[in-house]
């Protein structure tokens, strides 16, 4: 890998992007980040994602430079698709990613933080989508999610304005899940994802699914599969071992089958 360190421990992938100085996305960091994401998810030892960023950002944007050589329309309708398609994957991964946000989460990099399925914050970090500034839109599903997490009002400003808002404000607006003081981000998210790793498997995947159908207007569809897959669940070896582990006052030992 180029642009991007990774390792597992715990039953926890960390992912570092690592191109800097300000960890820009490239297509090739993008394409780095799918090709790991295929072995995170073939390898039944890692349950929880971490996705982070080396030096001083998590990701300050899309790389601009990369934009100069690009020539007709059609080419970055392509590119867009290609990062679109990838953190929609994020967002249905059957295992959860966590985003560790510090410095600036700009741009793409704040479209690849919302396609995670938390972010953890430091106070002071910047969040914010500032291509219309550029003469831009952002192209990574920016104009989409944003308003799921802010409200259309609040989306509105922060993509006309451009600018961004502080890591205590994402928890307040509902973008961010919790805020720490950067030296403490790390740990904190680490111990977040220690702990979800320690749940099923089995029913993980089925909580993500679901909540996936909870951001569309298909509701009936949504709890119709919810009783299915309690179903499923609720037969498997997992739920056979917290239904067992709970009556006889234990601590669950999930397998994933």
């Amino acid at each position: 890998m180029e642009f991007l360190n990774w390792s597992y421990q715990d039953m926890v992938a960390t992912i570092t992007i690592n191109r800097p100085p300000a960890n820009a996305l490239s297509s090739g960091l993008l394409k780095e980040l799918s090709a790991v994401l295929d072995e995170v998810e073939a390898n039944e030892e890692i349950r929880v994602v971490l996705i982070h960023g080396e030096g001083r950002f998590f990701s300050a944007g899309a790389d601009i430079k990369e934009f100069t050589t690009i020539e007709t329309g059609e080419a970055f309708a392509e590119l867009s698709t290609y990062g679109q398609d990838l953190f929609e994957r994020m967002e249905r991964f059957p295992k959860p990613i966590i985003a560790a946000i510090h410095g600036a989460a700009l741009g793409g990099g704040l479209e690849l933080a919302m396609g995670c399925h938390f972010r953890l914050v430091a106070d002071n970090a910047k969040l914010g989508l500032p291509e219309l500034q550029l003469g831009l839109i952002p192209g990574f599903a920016g104009t989409q999610r944003l308003p799921r997490y802010v409200g259309a009002a609040r989306a509105a400003e922060m993509l006309f304005t451009s600018e961004p808002i502080t890591g205590l404000e994402a928890v307040q607006y509902g973008l961010a899940n919790h805020a720490y003081p950067e030296s403490e981000l790390l740990e904190n998210a680490y111990k977040m994802a220690k702990k979800i790793a320690k749940k099923s498997p089995v029913s993980i995947k089925a909580a993500i699914e679901l909540l996936n159908y909870s951001k569309t207007d298909k509701f009936q569809e949504g709890v119709k599969k919810e009783a299915e897959l309690f179903g499923e669940v609720f037969i498997s070896n997992d739920g056979k071992e917290g239904i067992s582990a709970f009556i006889e006052k234990r601590e669950p030992n999930f397998t994933g089958k």
